[in-house]
């Protein structure tokens, strides 16, 4: 490939990178390795034990500056009510630009069934919190001063809020989330980038088995859609649980595909189009009251800045366990 080719590949890929670096907590795969309420705050304390789950992600290794993303996340019943609250710290690096940010949730669950054995439960949640953007130009004046470039560690630190509900009946569920419902600046204080982060997440599954059997398996679909840019993904998921005497071993596969492409010039000359595609494994395993579970994502295009991919390593621990409620399988109640 020619010199300008890939230098025109390279900045469309980083002008991709950022501008999805300002989004907030970024919608990775976290929410298939038992992690429903990095994405949907109605999911707080749904289940019947508390949970703390720690998730590193660490995109392209060896590269210098490479995506790196954090989460750590706790989230529980108040008491026998149906009240939960929750929290999520994270912190996402990609190249010049970081963010860090806080969020607290508020949820609340209905049941509507005469009794807990039959589930029949309609959950609503509110997460608010700050991010605090960073672009580190201490470097980029390399070649002399730039009246764009202020040479410093530019920083703005904004307050949004998500809103959602889930429902889950027997073996089947949905959920539907709105993430950064305010508008804000962002630290390139440009409107048309960063003032609209609204996106809008809607997720659908059941868990189906025998009877008595120790095997189940649960199909998903995640969509979601960007206000601003009018960007749309699917993601498409399968998981299988197997219960052992220990707790319960799961594997599952997920694969996401935009609905938009992006434009690039081949070496001859030509514009082609390609879609986001990935390909996610996952492989988890439950011992008593820990988690863990590792998930590899790797981008199927045919045009990629590298083949190497995301690594991501989540550990988790349930504490404060209540008895299991509900005649279902539902591994995110149960």
């Amino acid at each position: 490939m020619k010199i300008k080719h890939i230098f025109i590949v390279i900045i469309g890929v980083l002008s991709t990178q950022i501008a999805t670096s300002q989004e907030g907590l970024p919608i990775y795969t976290d929410y298939l390795t038992d992690n429903y309420y990095l994405i949907h705050p109605s999911m707080a304390g749904i289940a019947n034990c508390s949970k703390i789950r720690l998730t590193s992600r660490q995109q392209w290794f060896g590269h210098e500056d490479a995506p790196r993303l954090t989460t750590l996340s706790l989230n529980g019943r108040i008491g026998d009510t149906p009240s939960a609250i929750g929290g999520i710290l994270y912190t996402d690096r990609n190249g010049y630009h970081s963010q860090t940010g806080a969020y607290a949730t508020y949820a609340h669950h209905l049941l509507f069934s005469r009794n807990e054995v039959d589930l029949n439960m309609l959950s609503f949640g509110l997460s608010a919190g700050f991010i605090q953007y960073k672009l580190d130009e201490t470097s980029f004046l390399f070649d002399g001063p730039d009246d764009i470039i202020d040479g410093i560690v530019q920083n703005e630190t904004n307050f949004n809020i998500d809103i959602g509900f889930s429902y889950h009946y027997l073996d089947y569920y949905a959920h539907a989330t709105v993430k950064n419902v305010l508008k804000n600046a962002g630290i390139n204080d440009d409107p048309n980038i960063t003032s609209n982060l609204r996106k809008y997440l809607f997720s659908v599954g059941g868990i189906f088995g025998k009877l008595g059997s120790e095997w189940s398996y649960e199909p998903s679909l995640m969509f979601q859609y960007r206000d601003a840019t009018q960007e749309a993904s699917i993601d498409i998921n399968a998981k299988v649980y197997k219960e052992m005497d220990f707790g319960k071993i799961w594997g599952g596969l997920s694969f996401r595909q935009s609905s938009d492409g992006a434009e690039y010039i081949t070496t001859s000359n030509t514009i082609k189009s390609q879609k986001l595609q990935q390909i996610t494994p996952i492989l988890g395993v439950d011992y008593k009251q820990f988690m863990f579970a590792y998930t590899y994502t790797y981008q199927t295009n045919s045009l990629v800045f590298t083949n190497g991919g995301f690594h991501q390593l989540t550990l988790g621990y349930n504490f404060a366990c209540r008895r299991k409620q509900y005649d279902c399988k539902c591994p995110a109640v149960n």
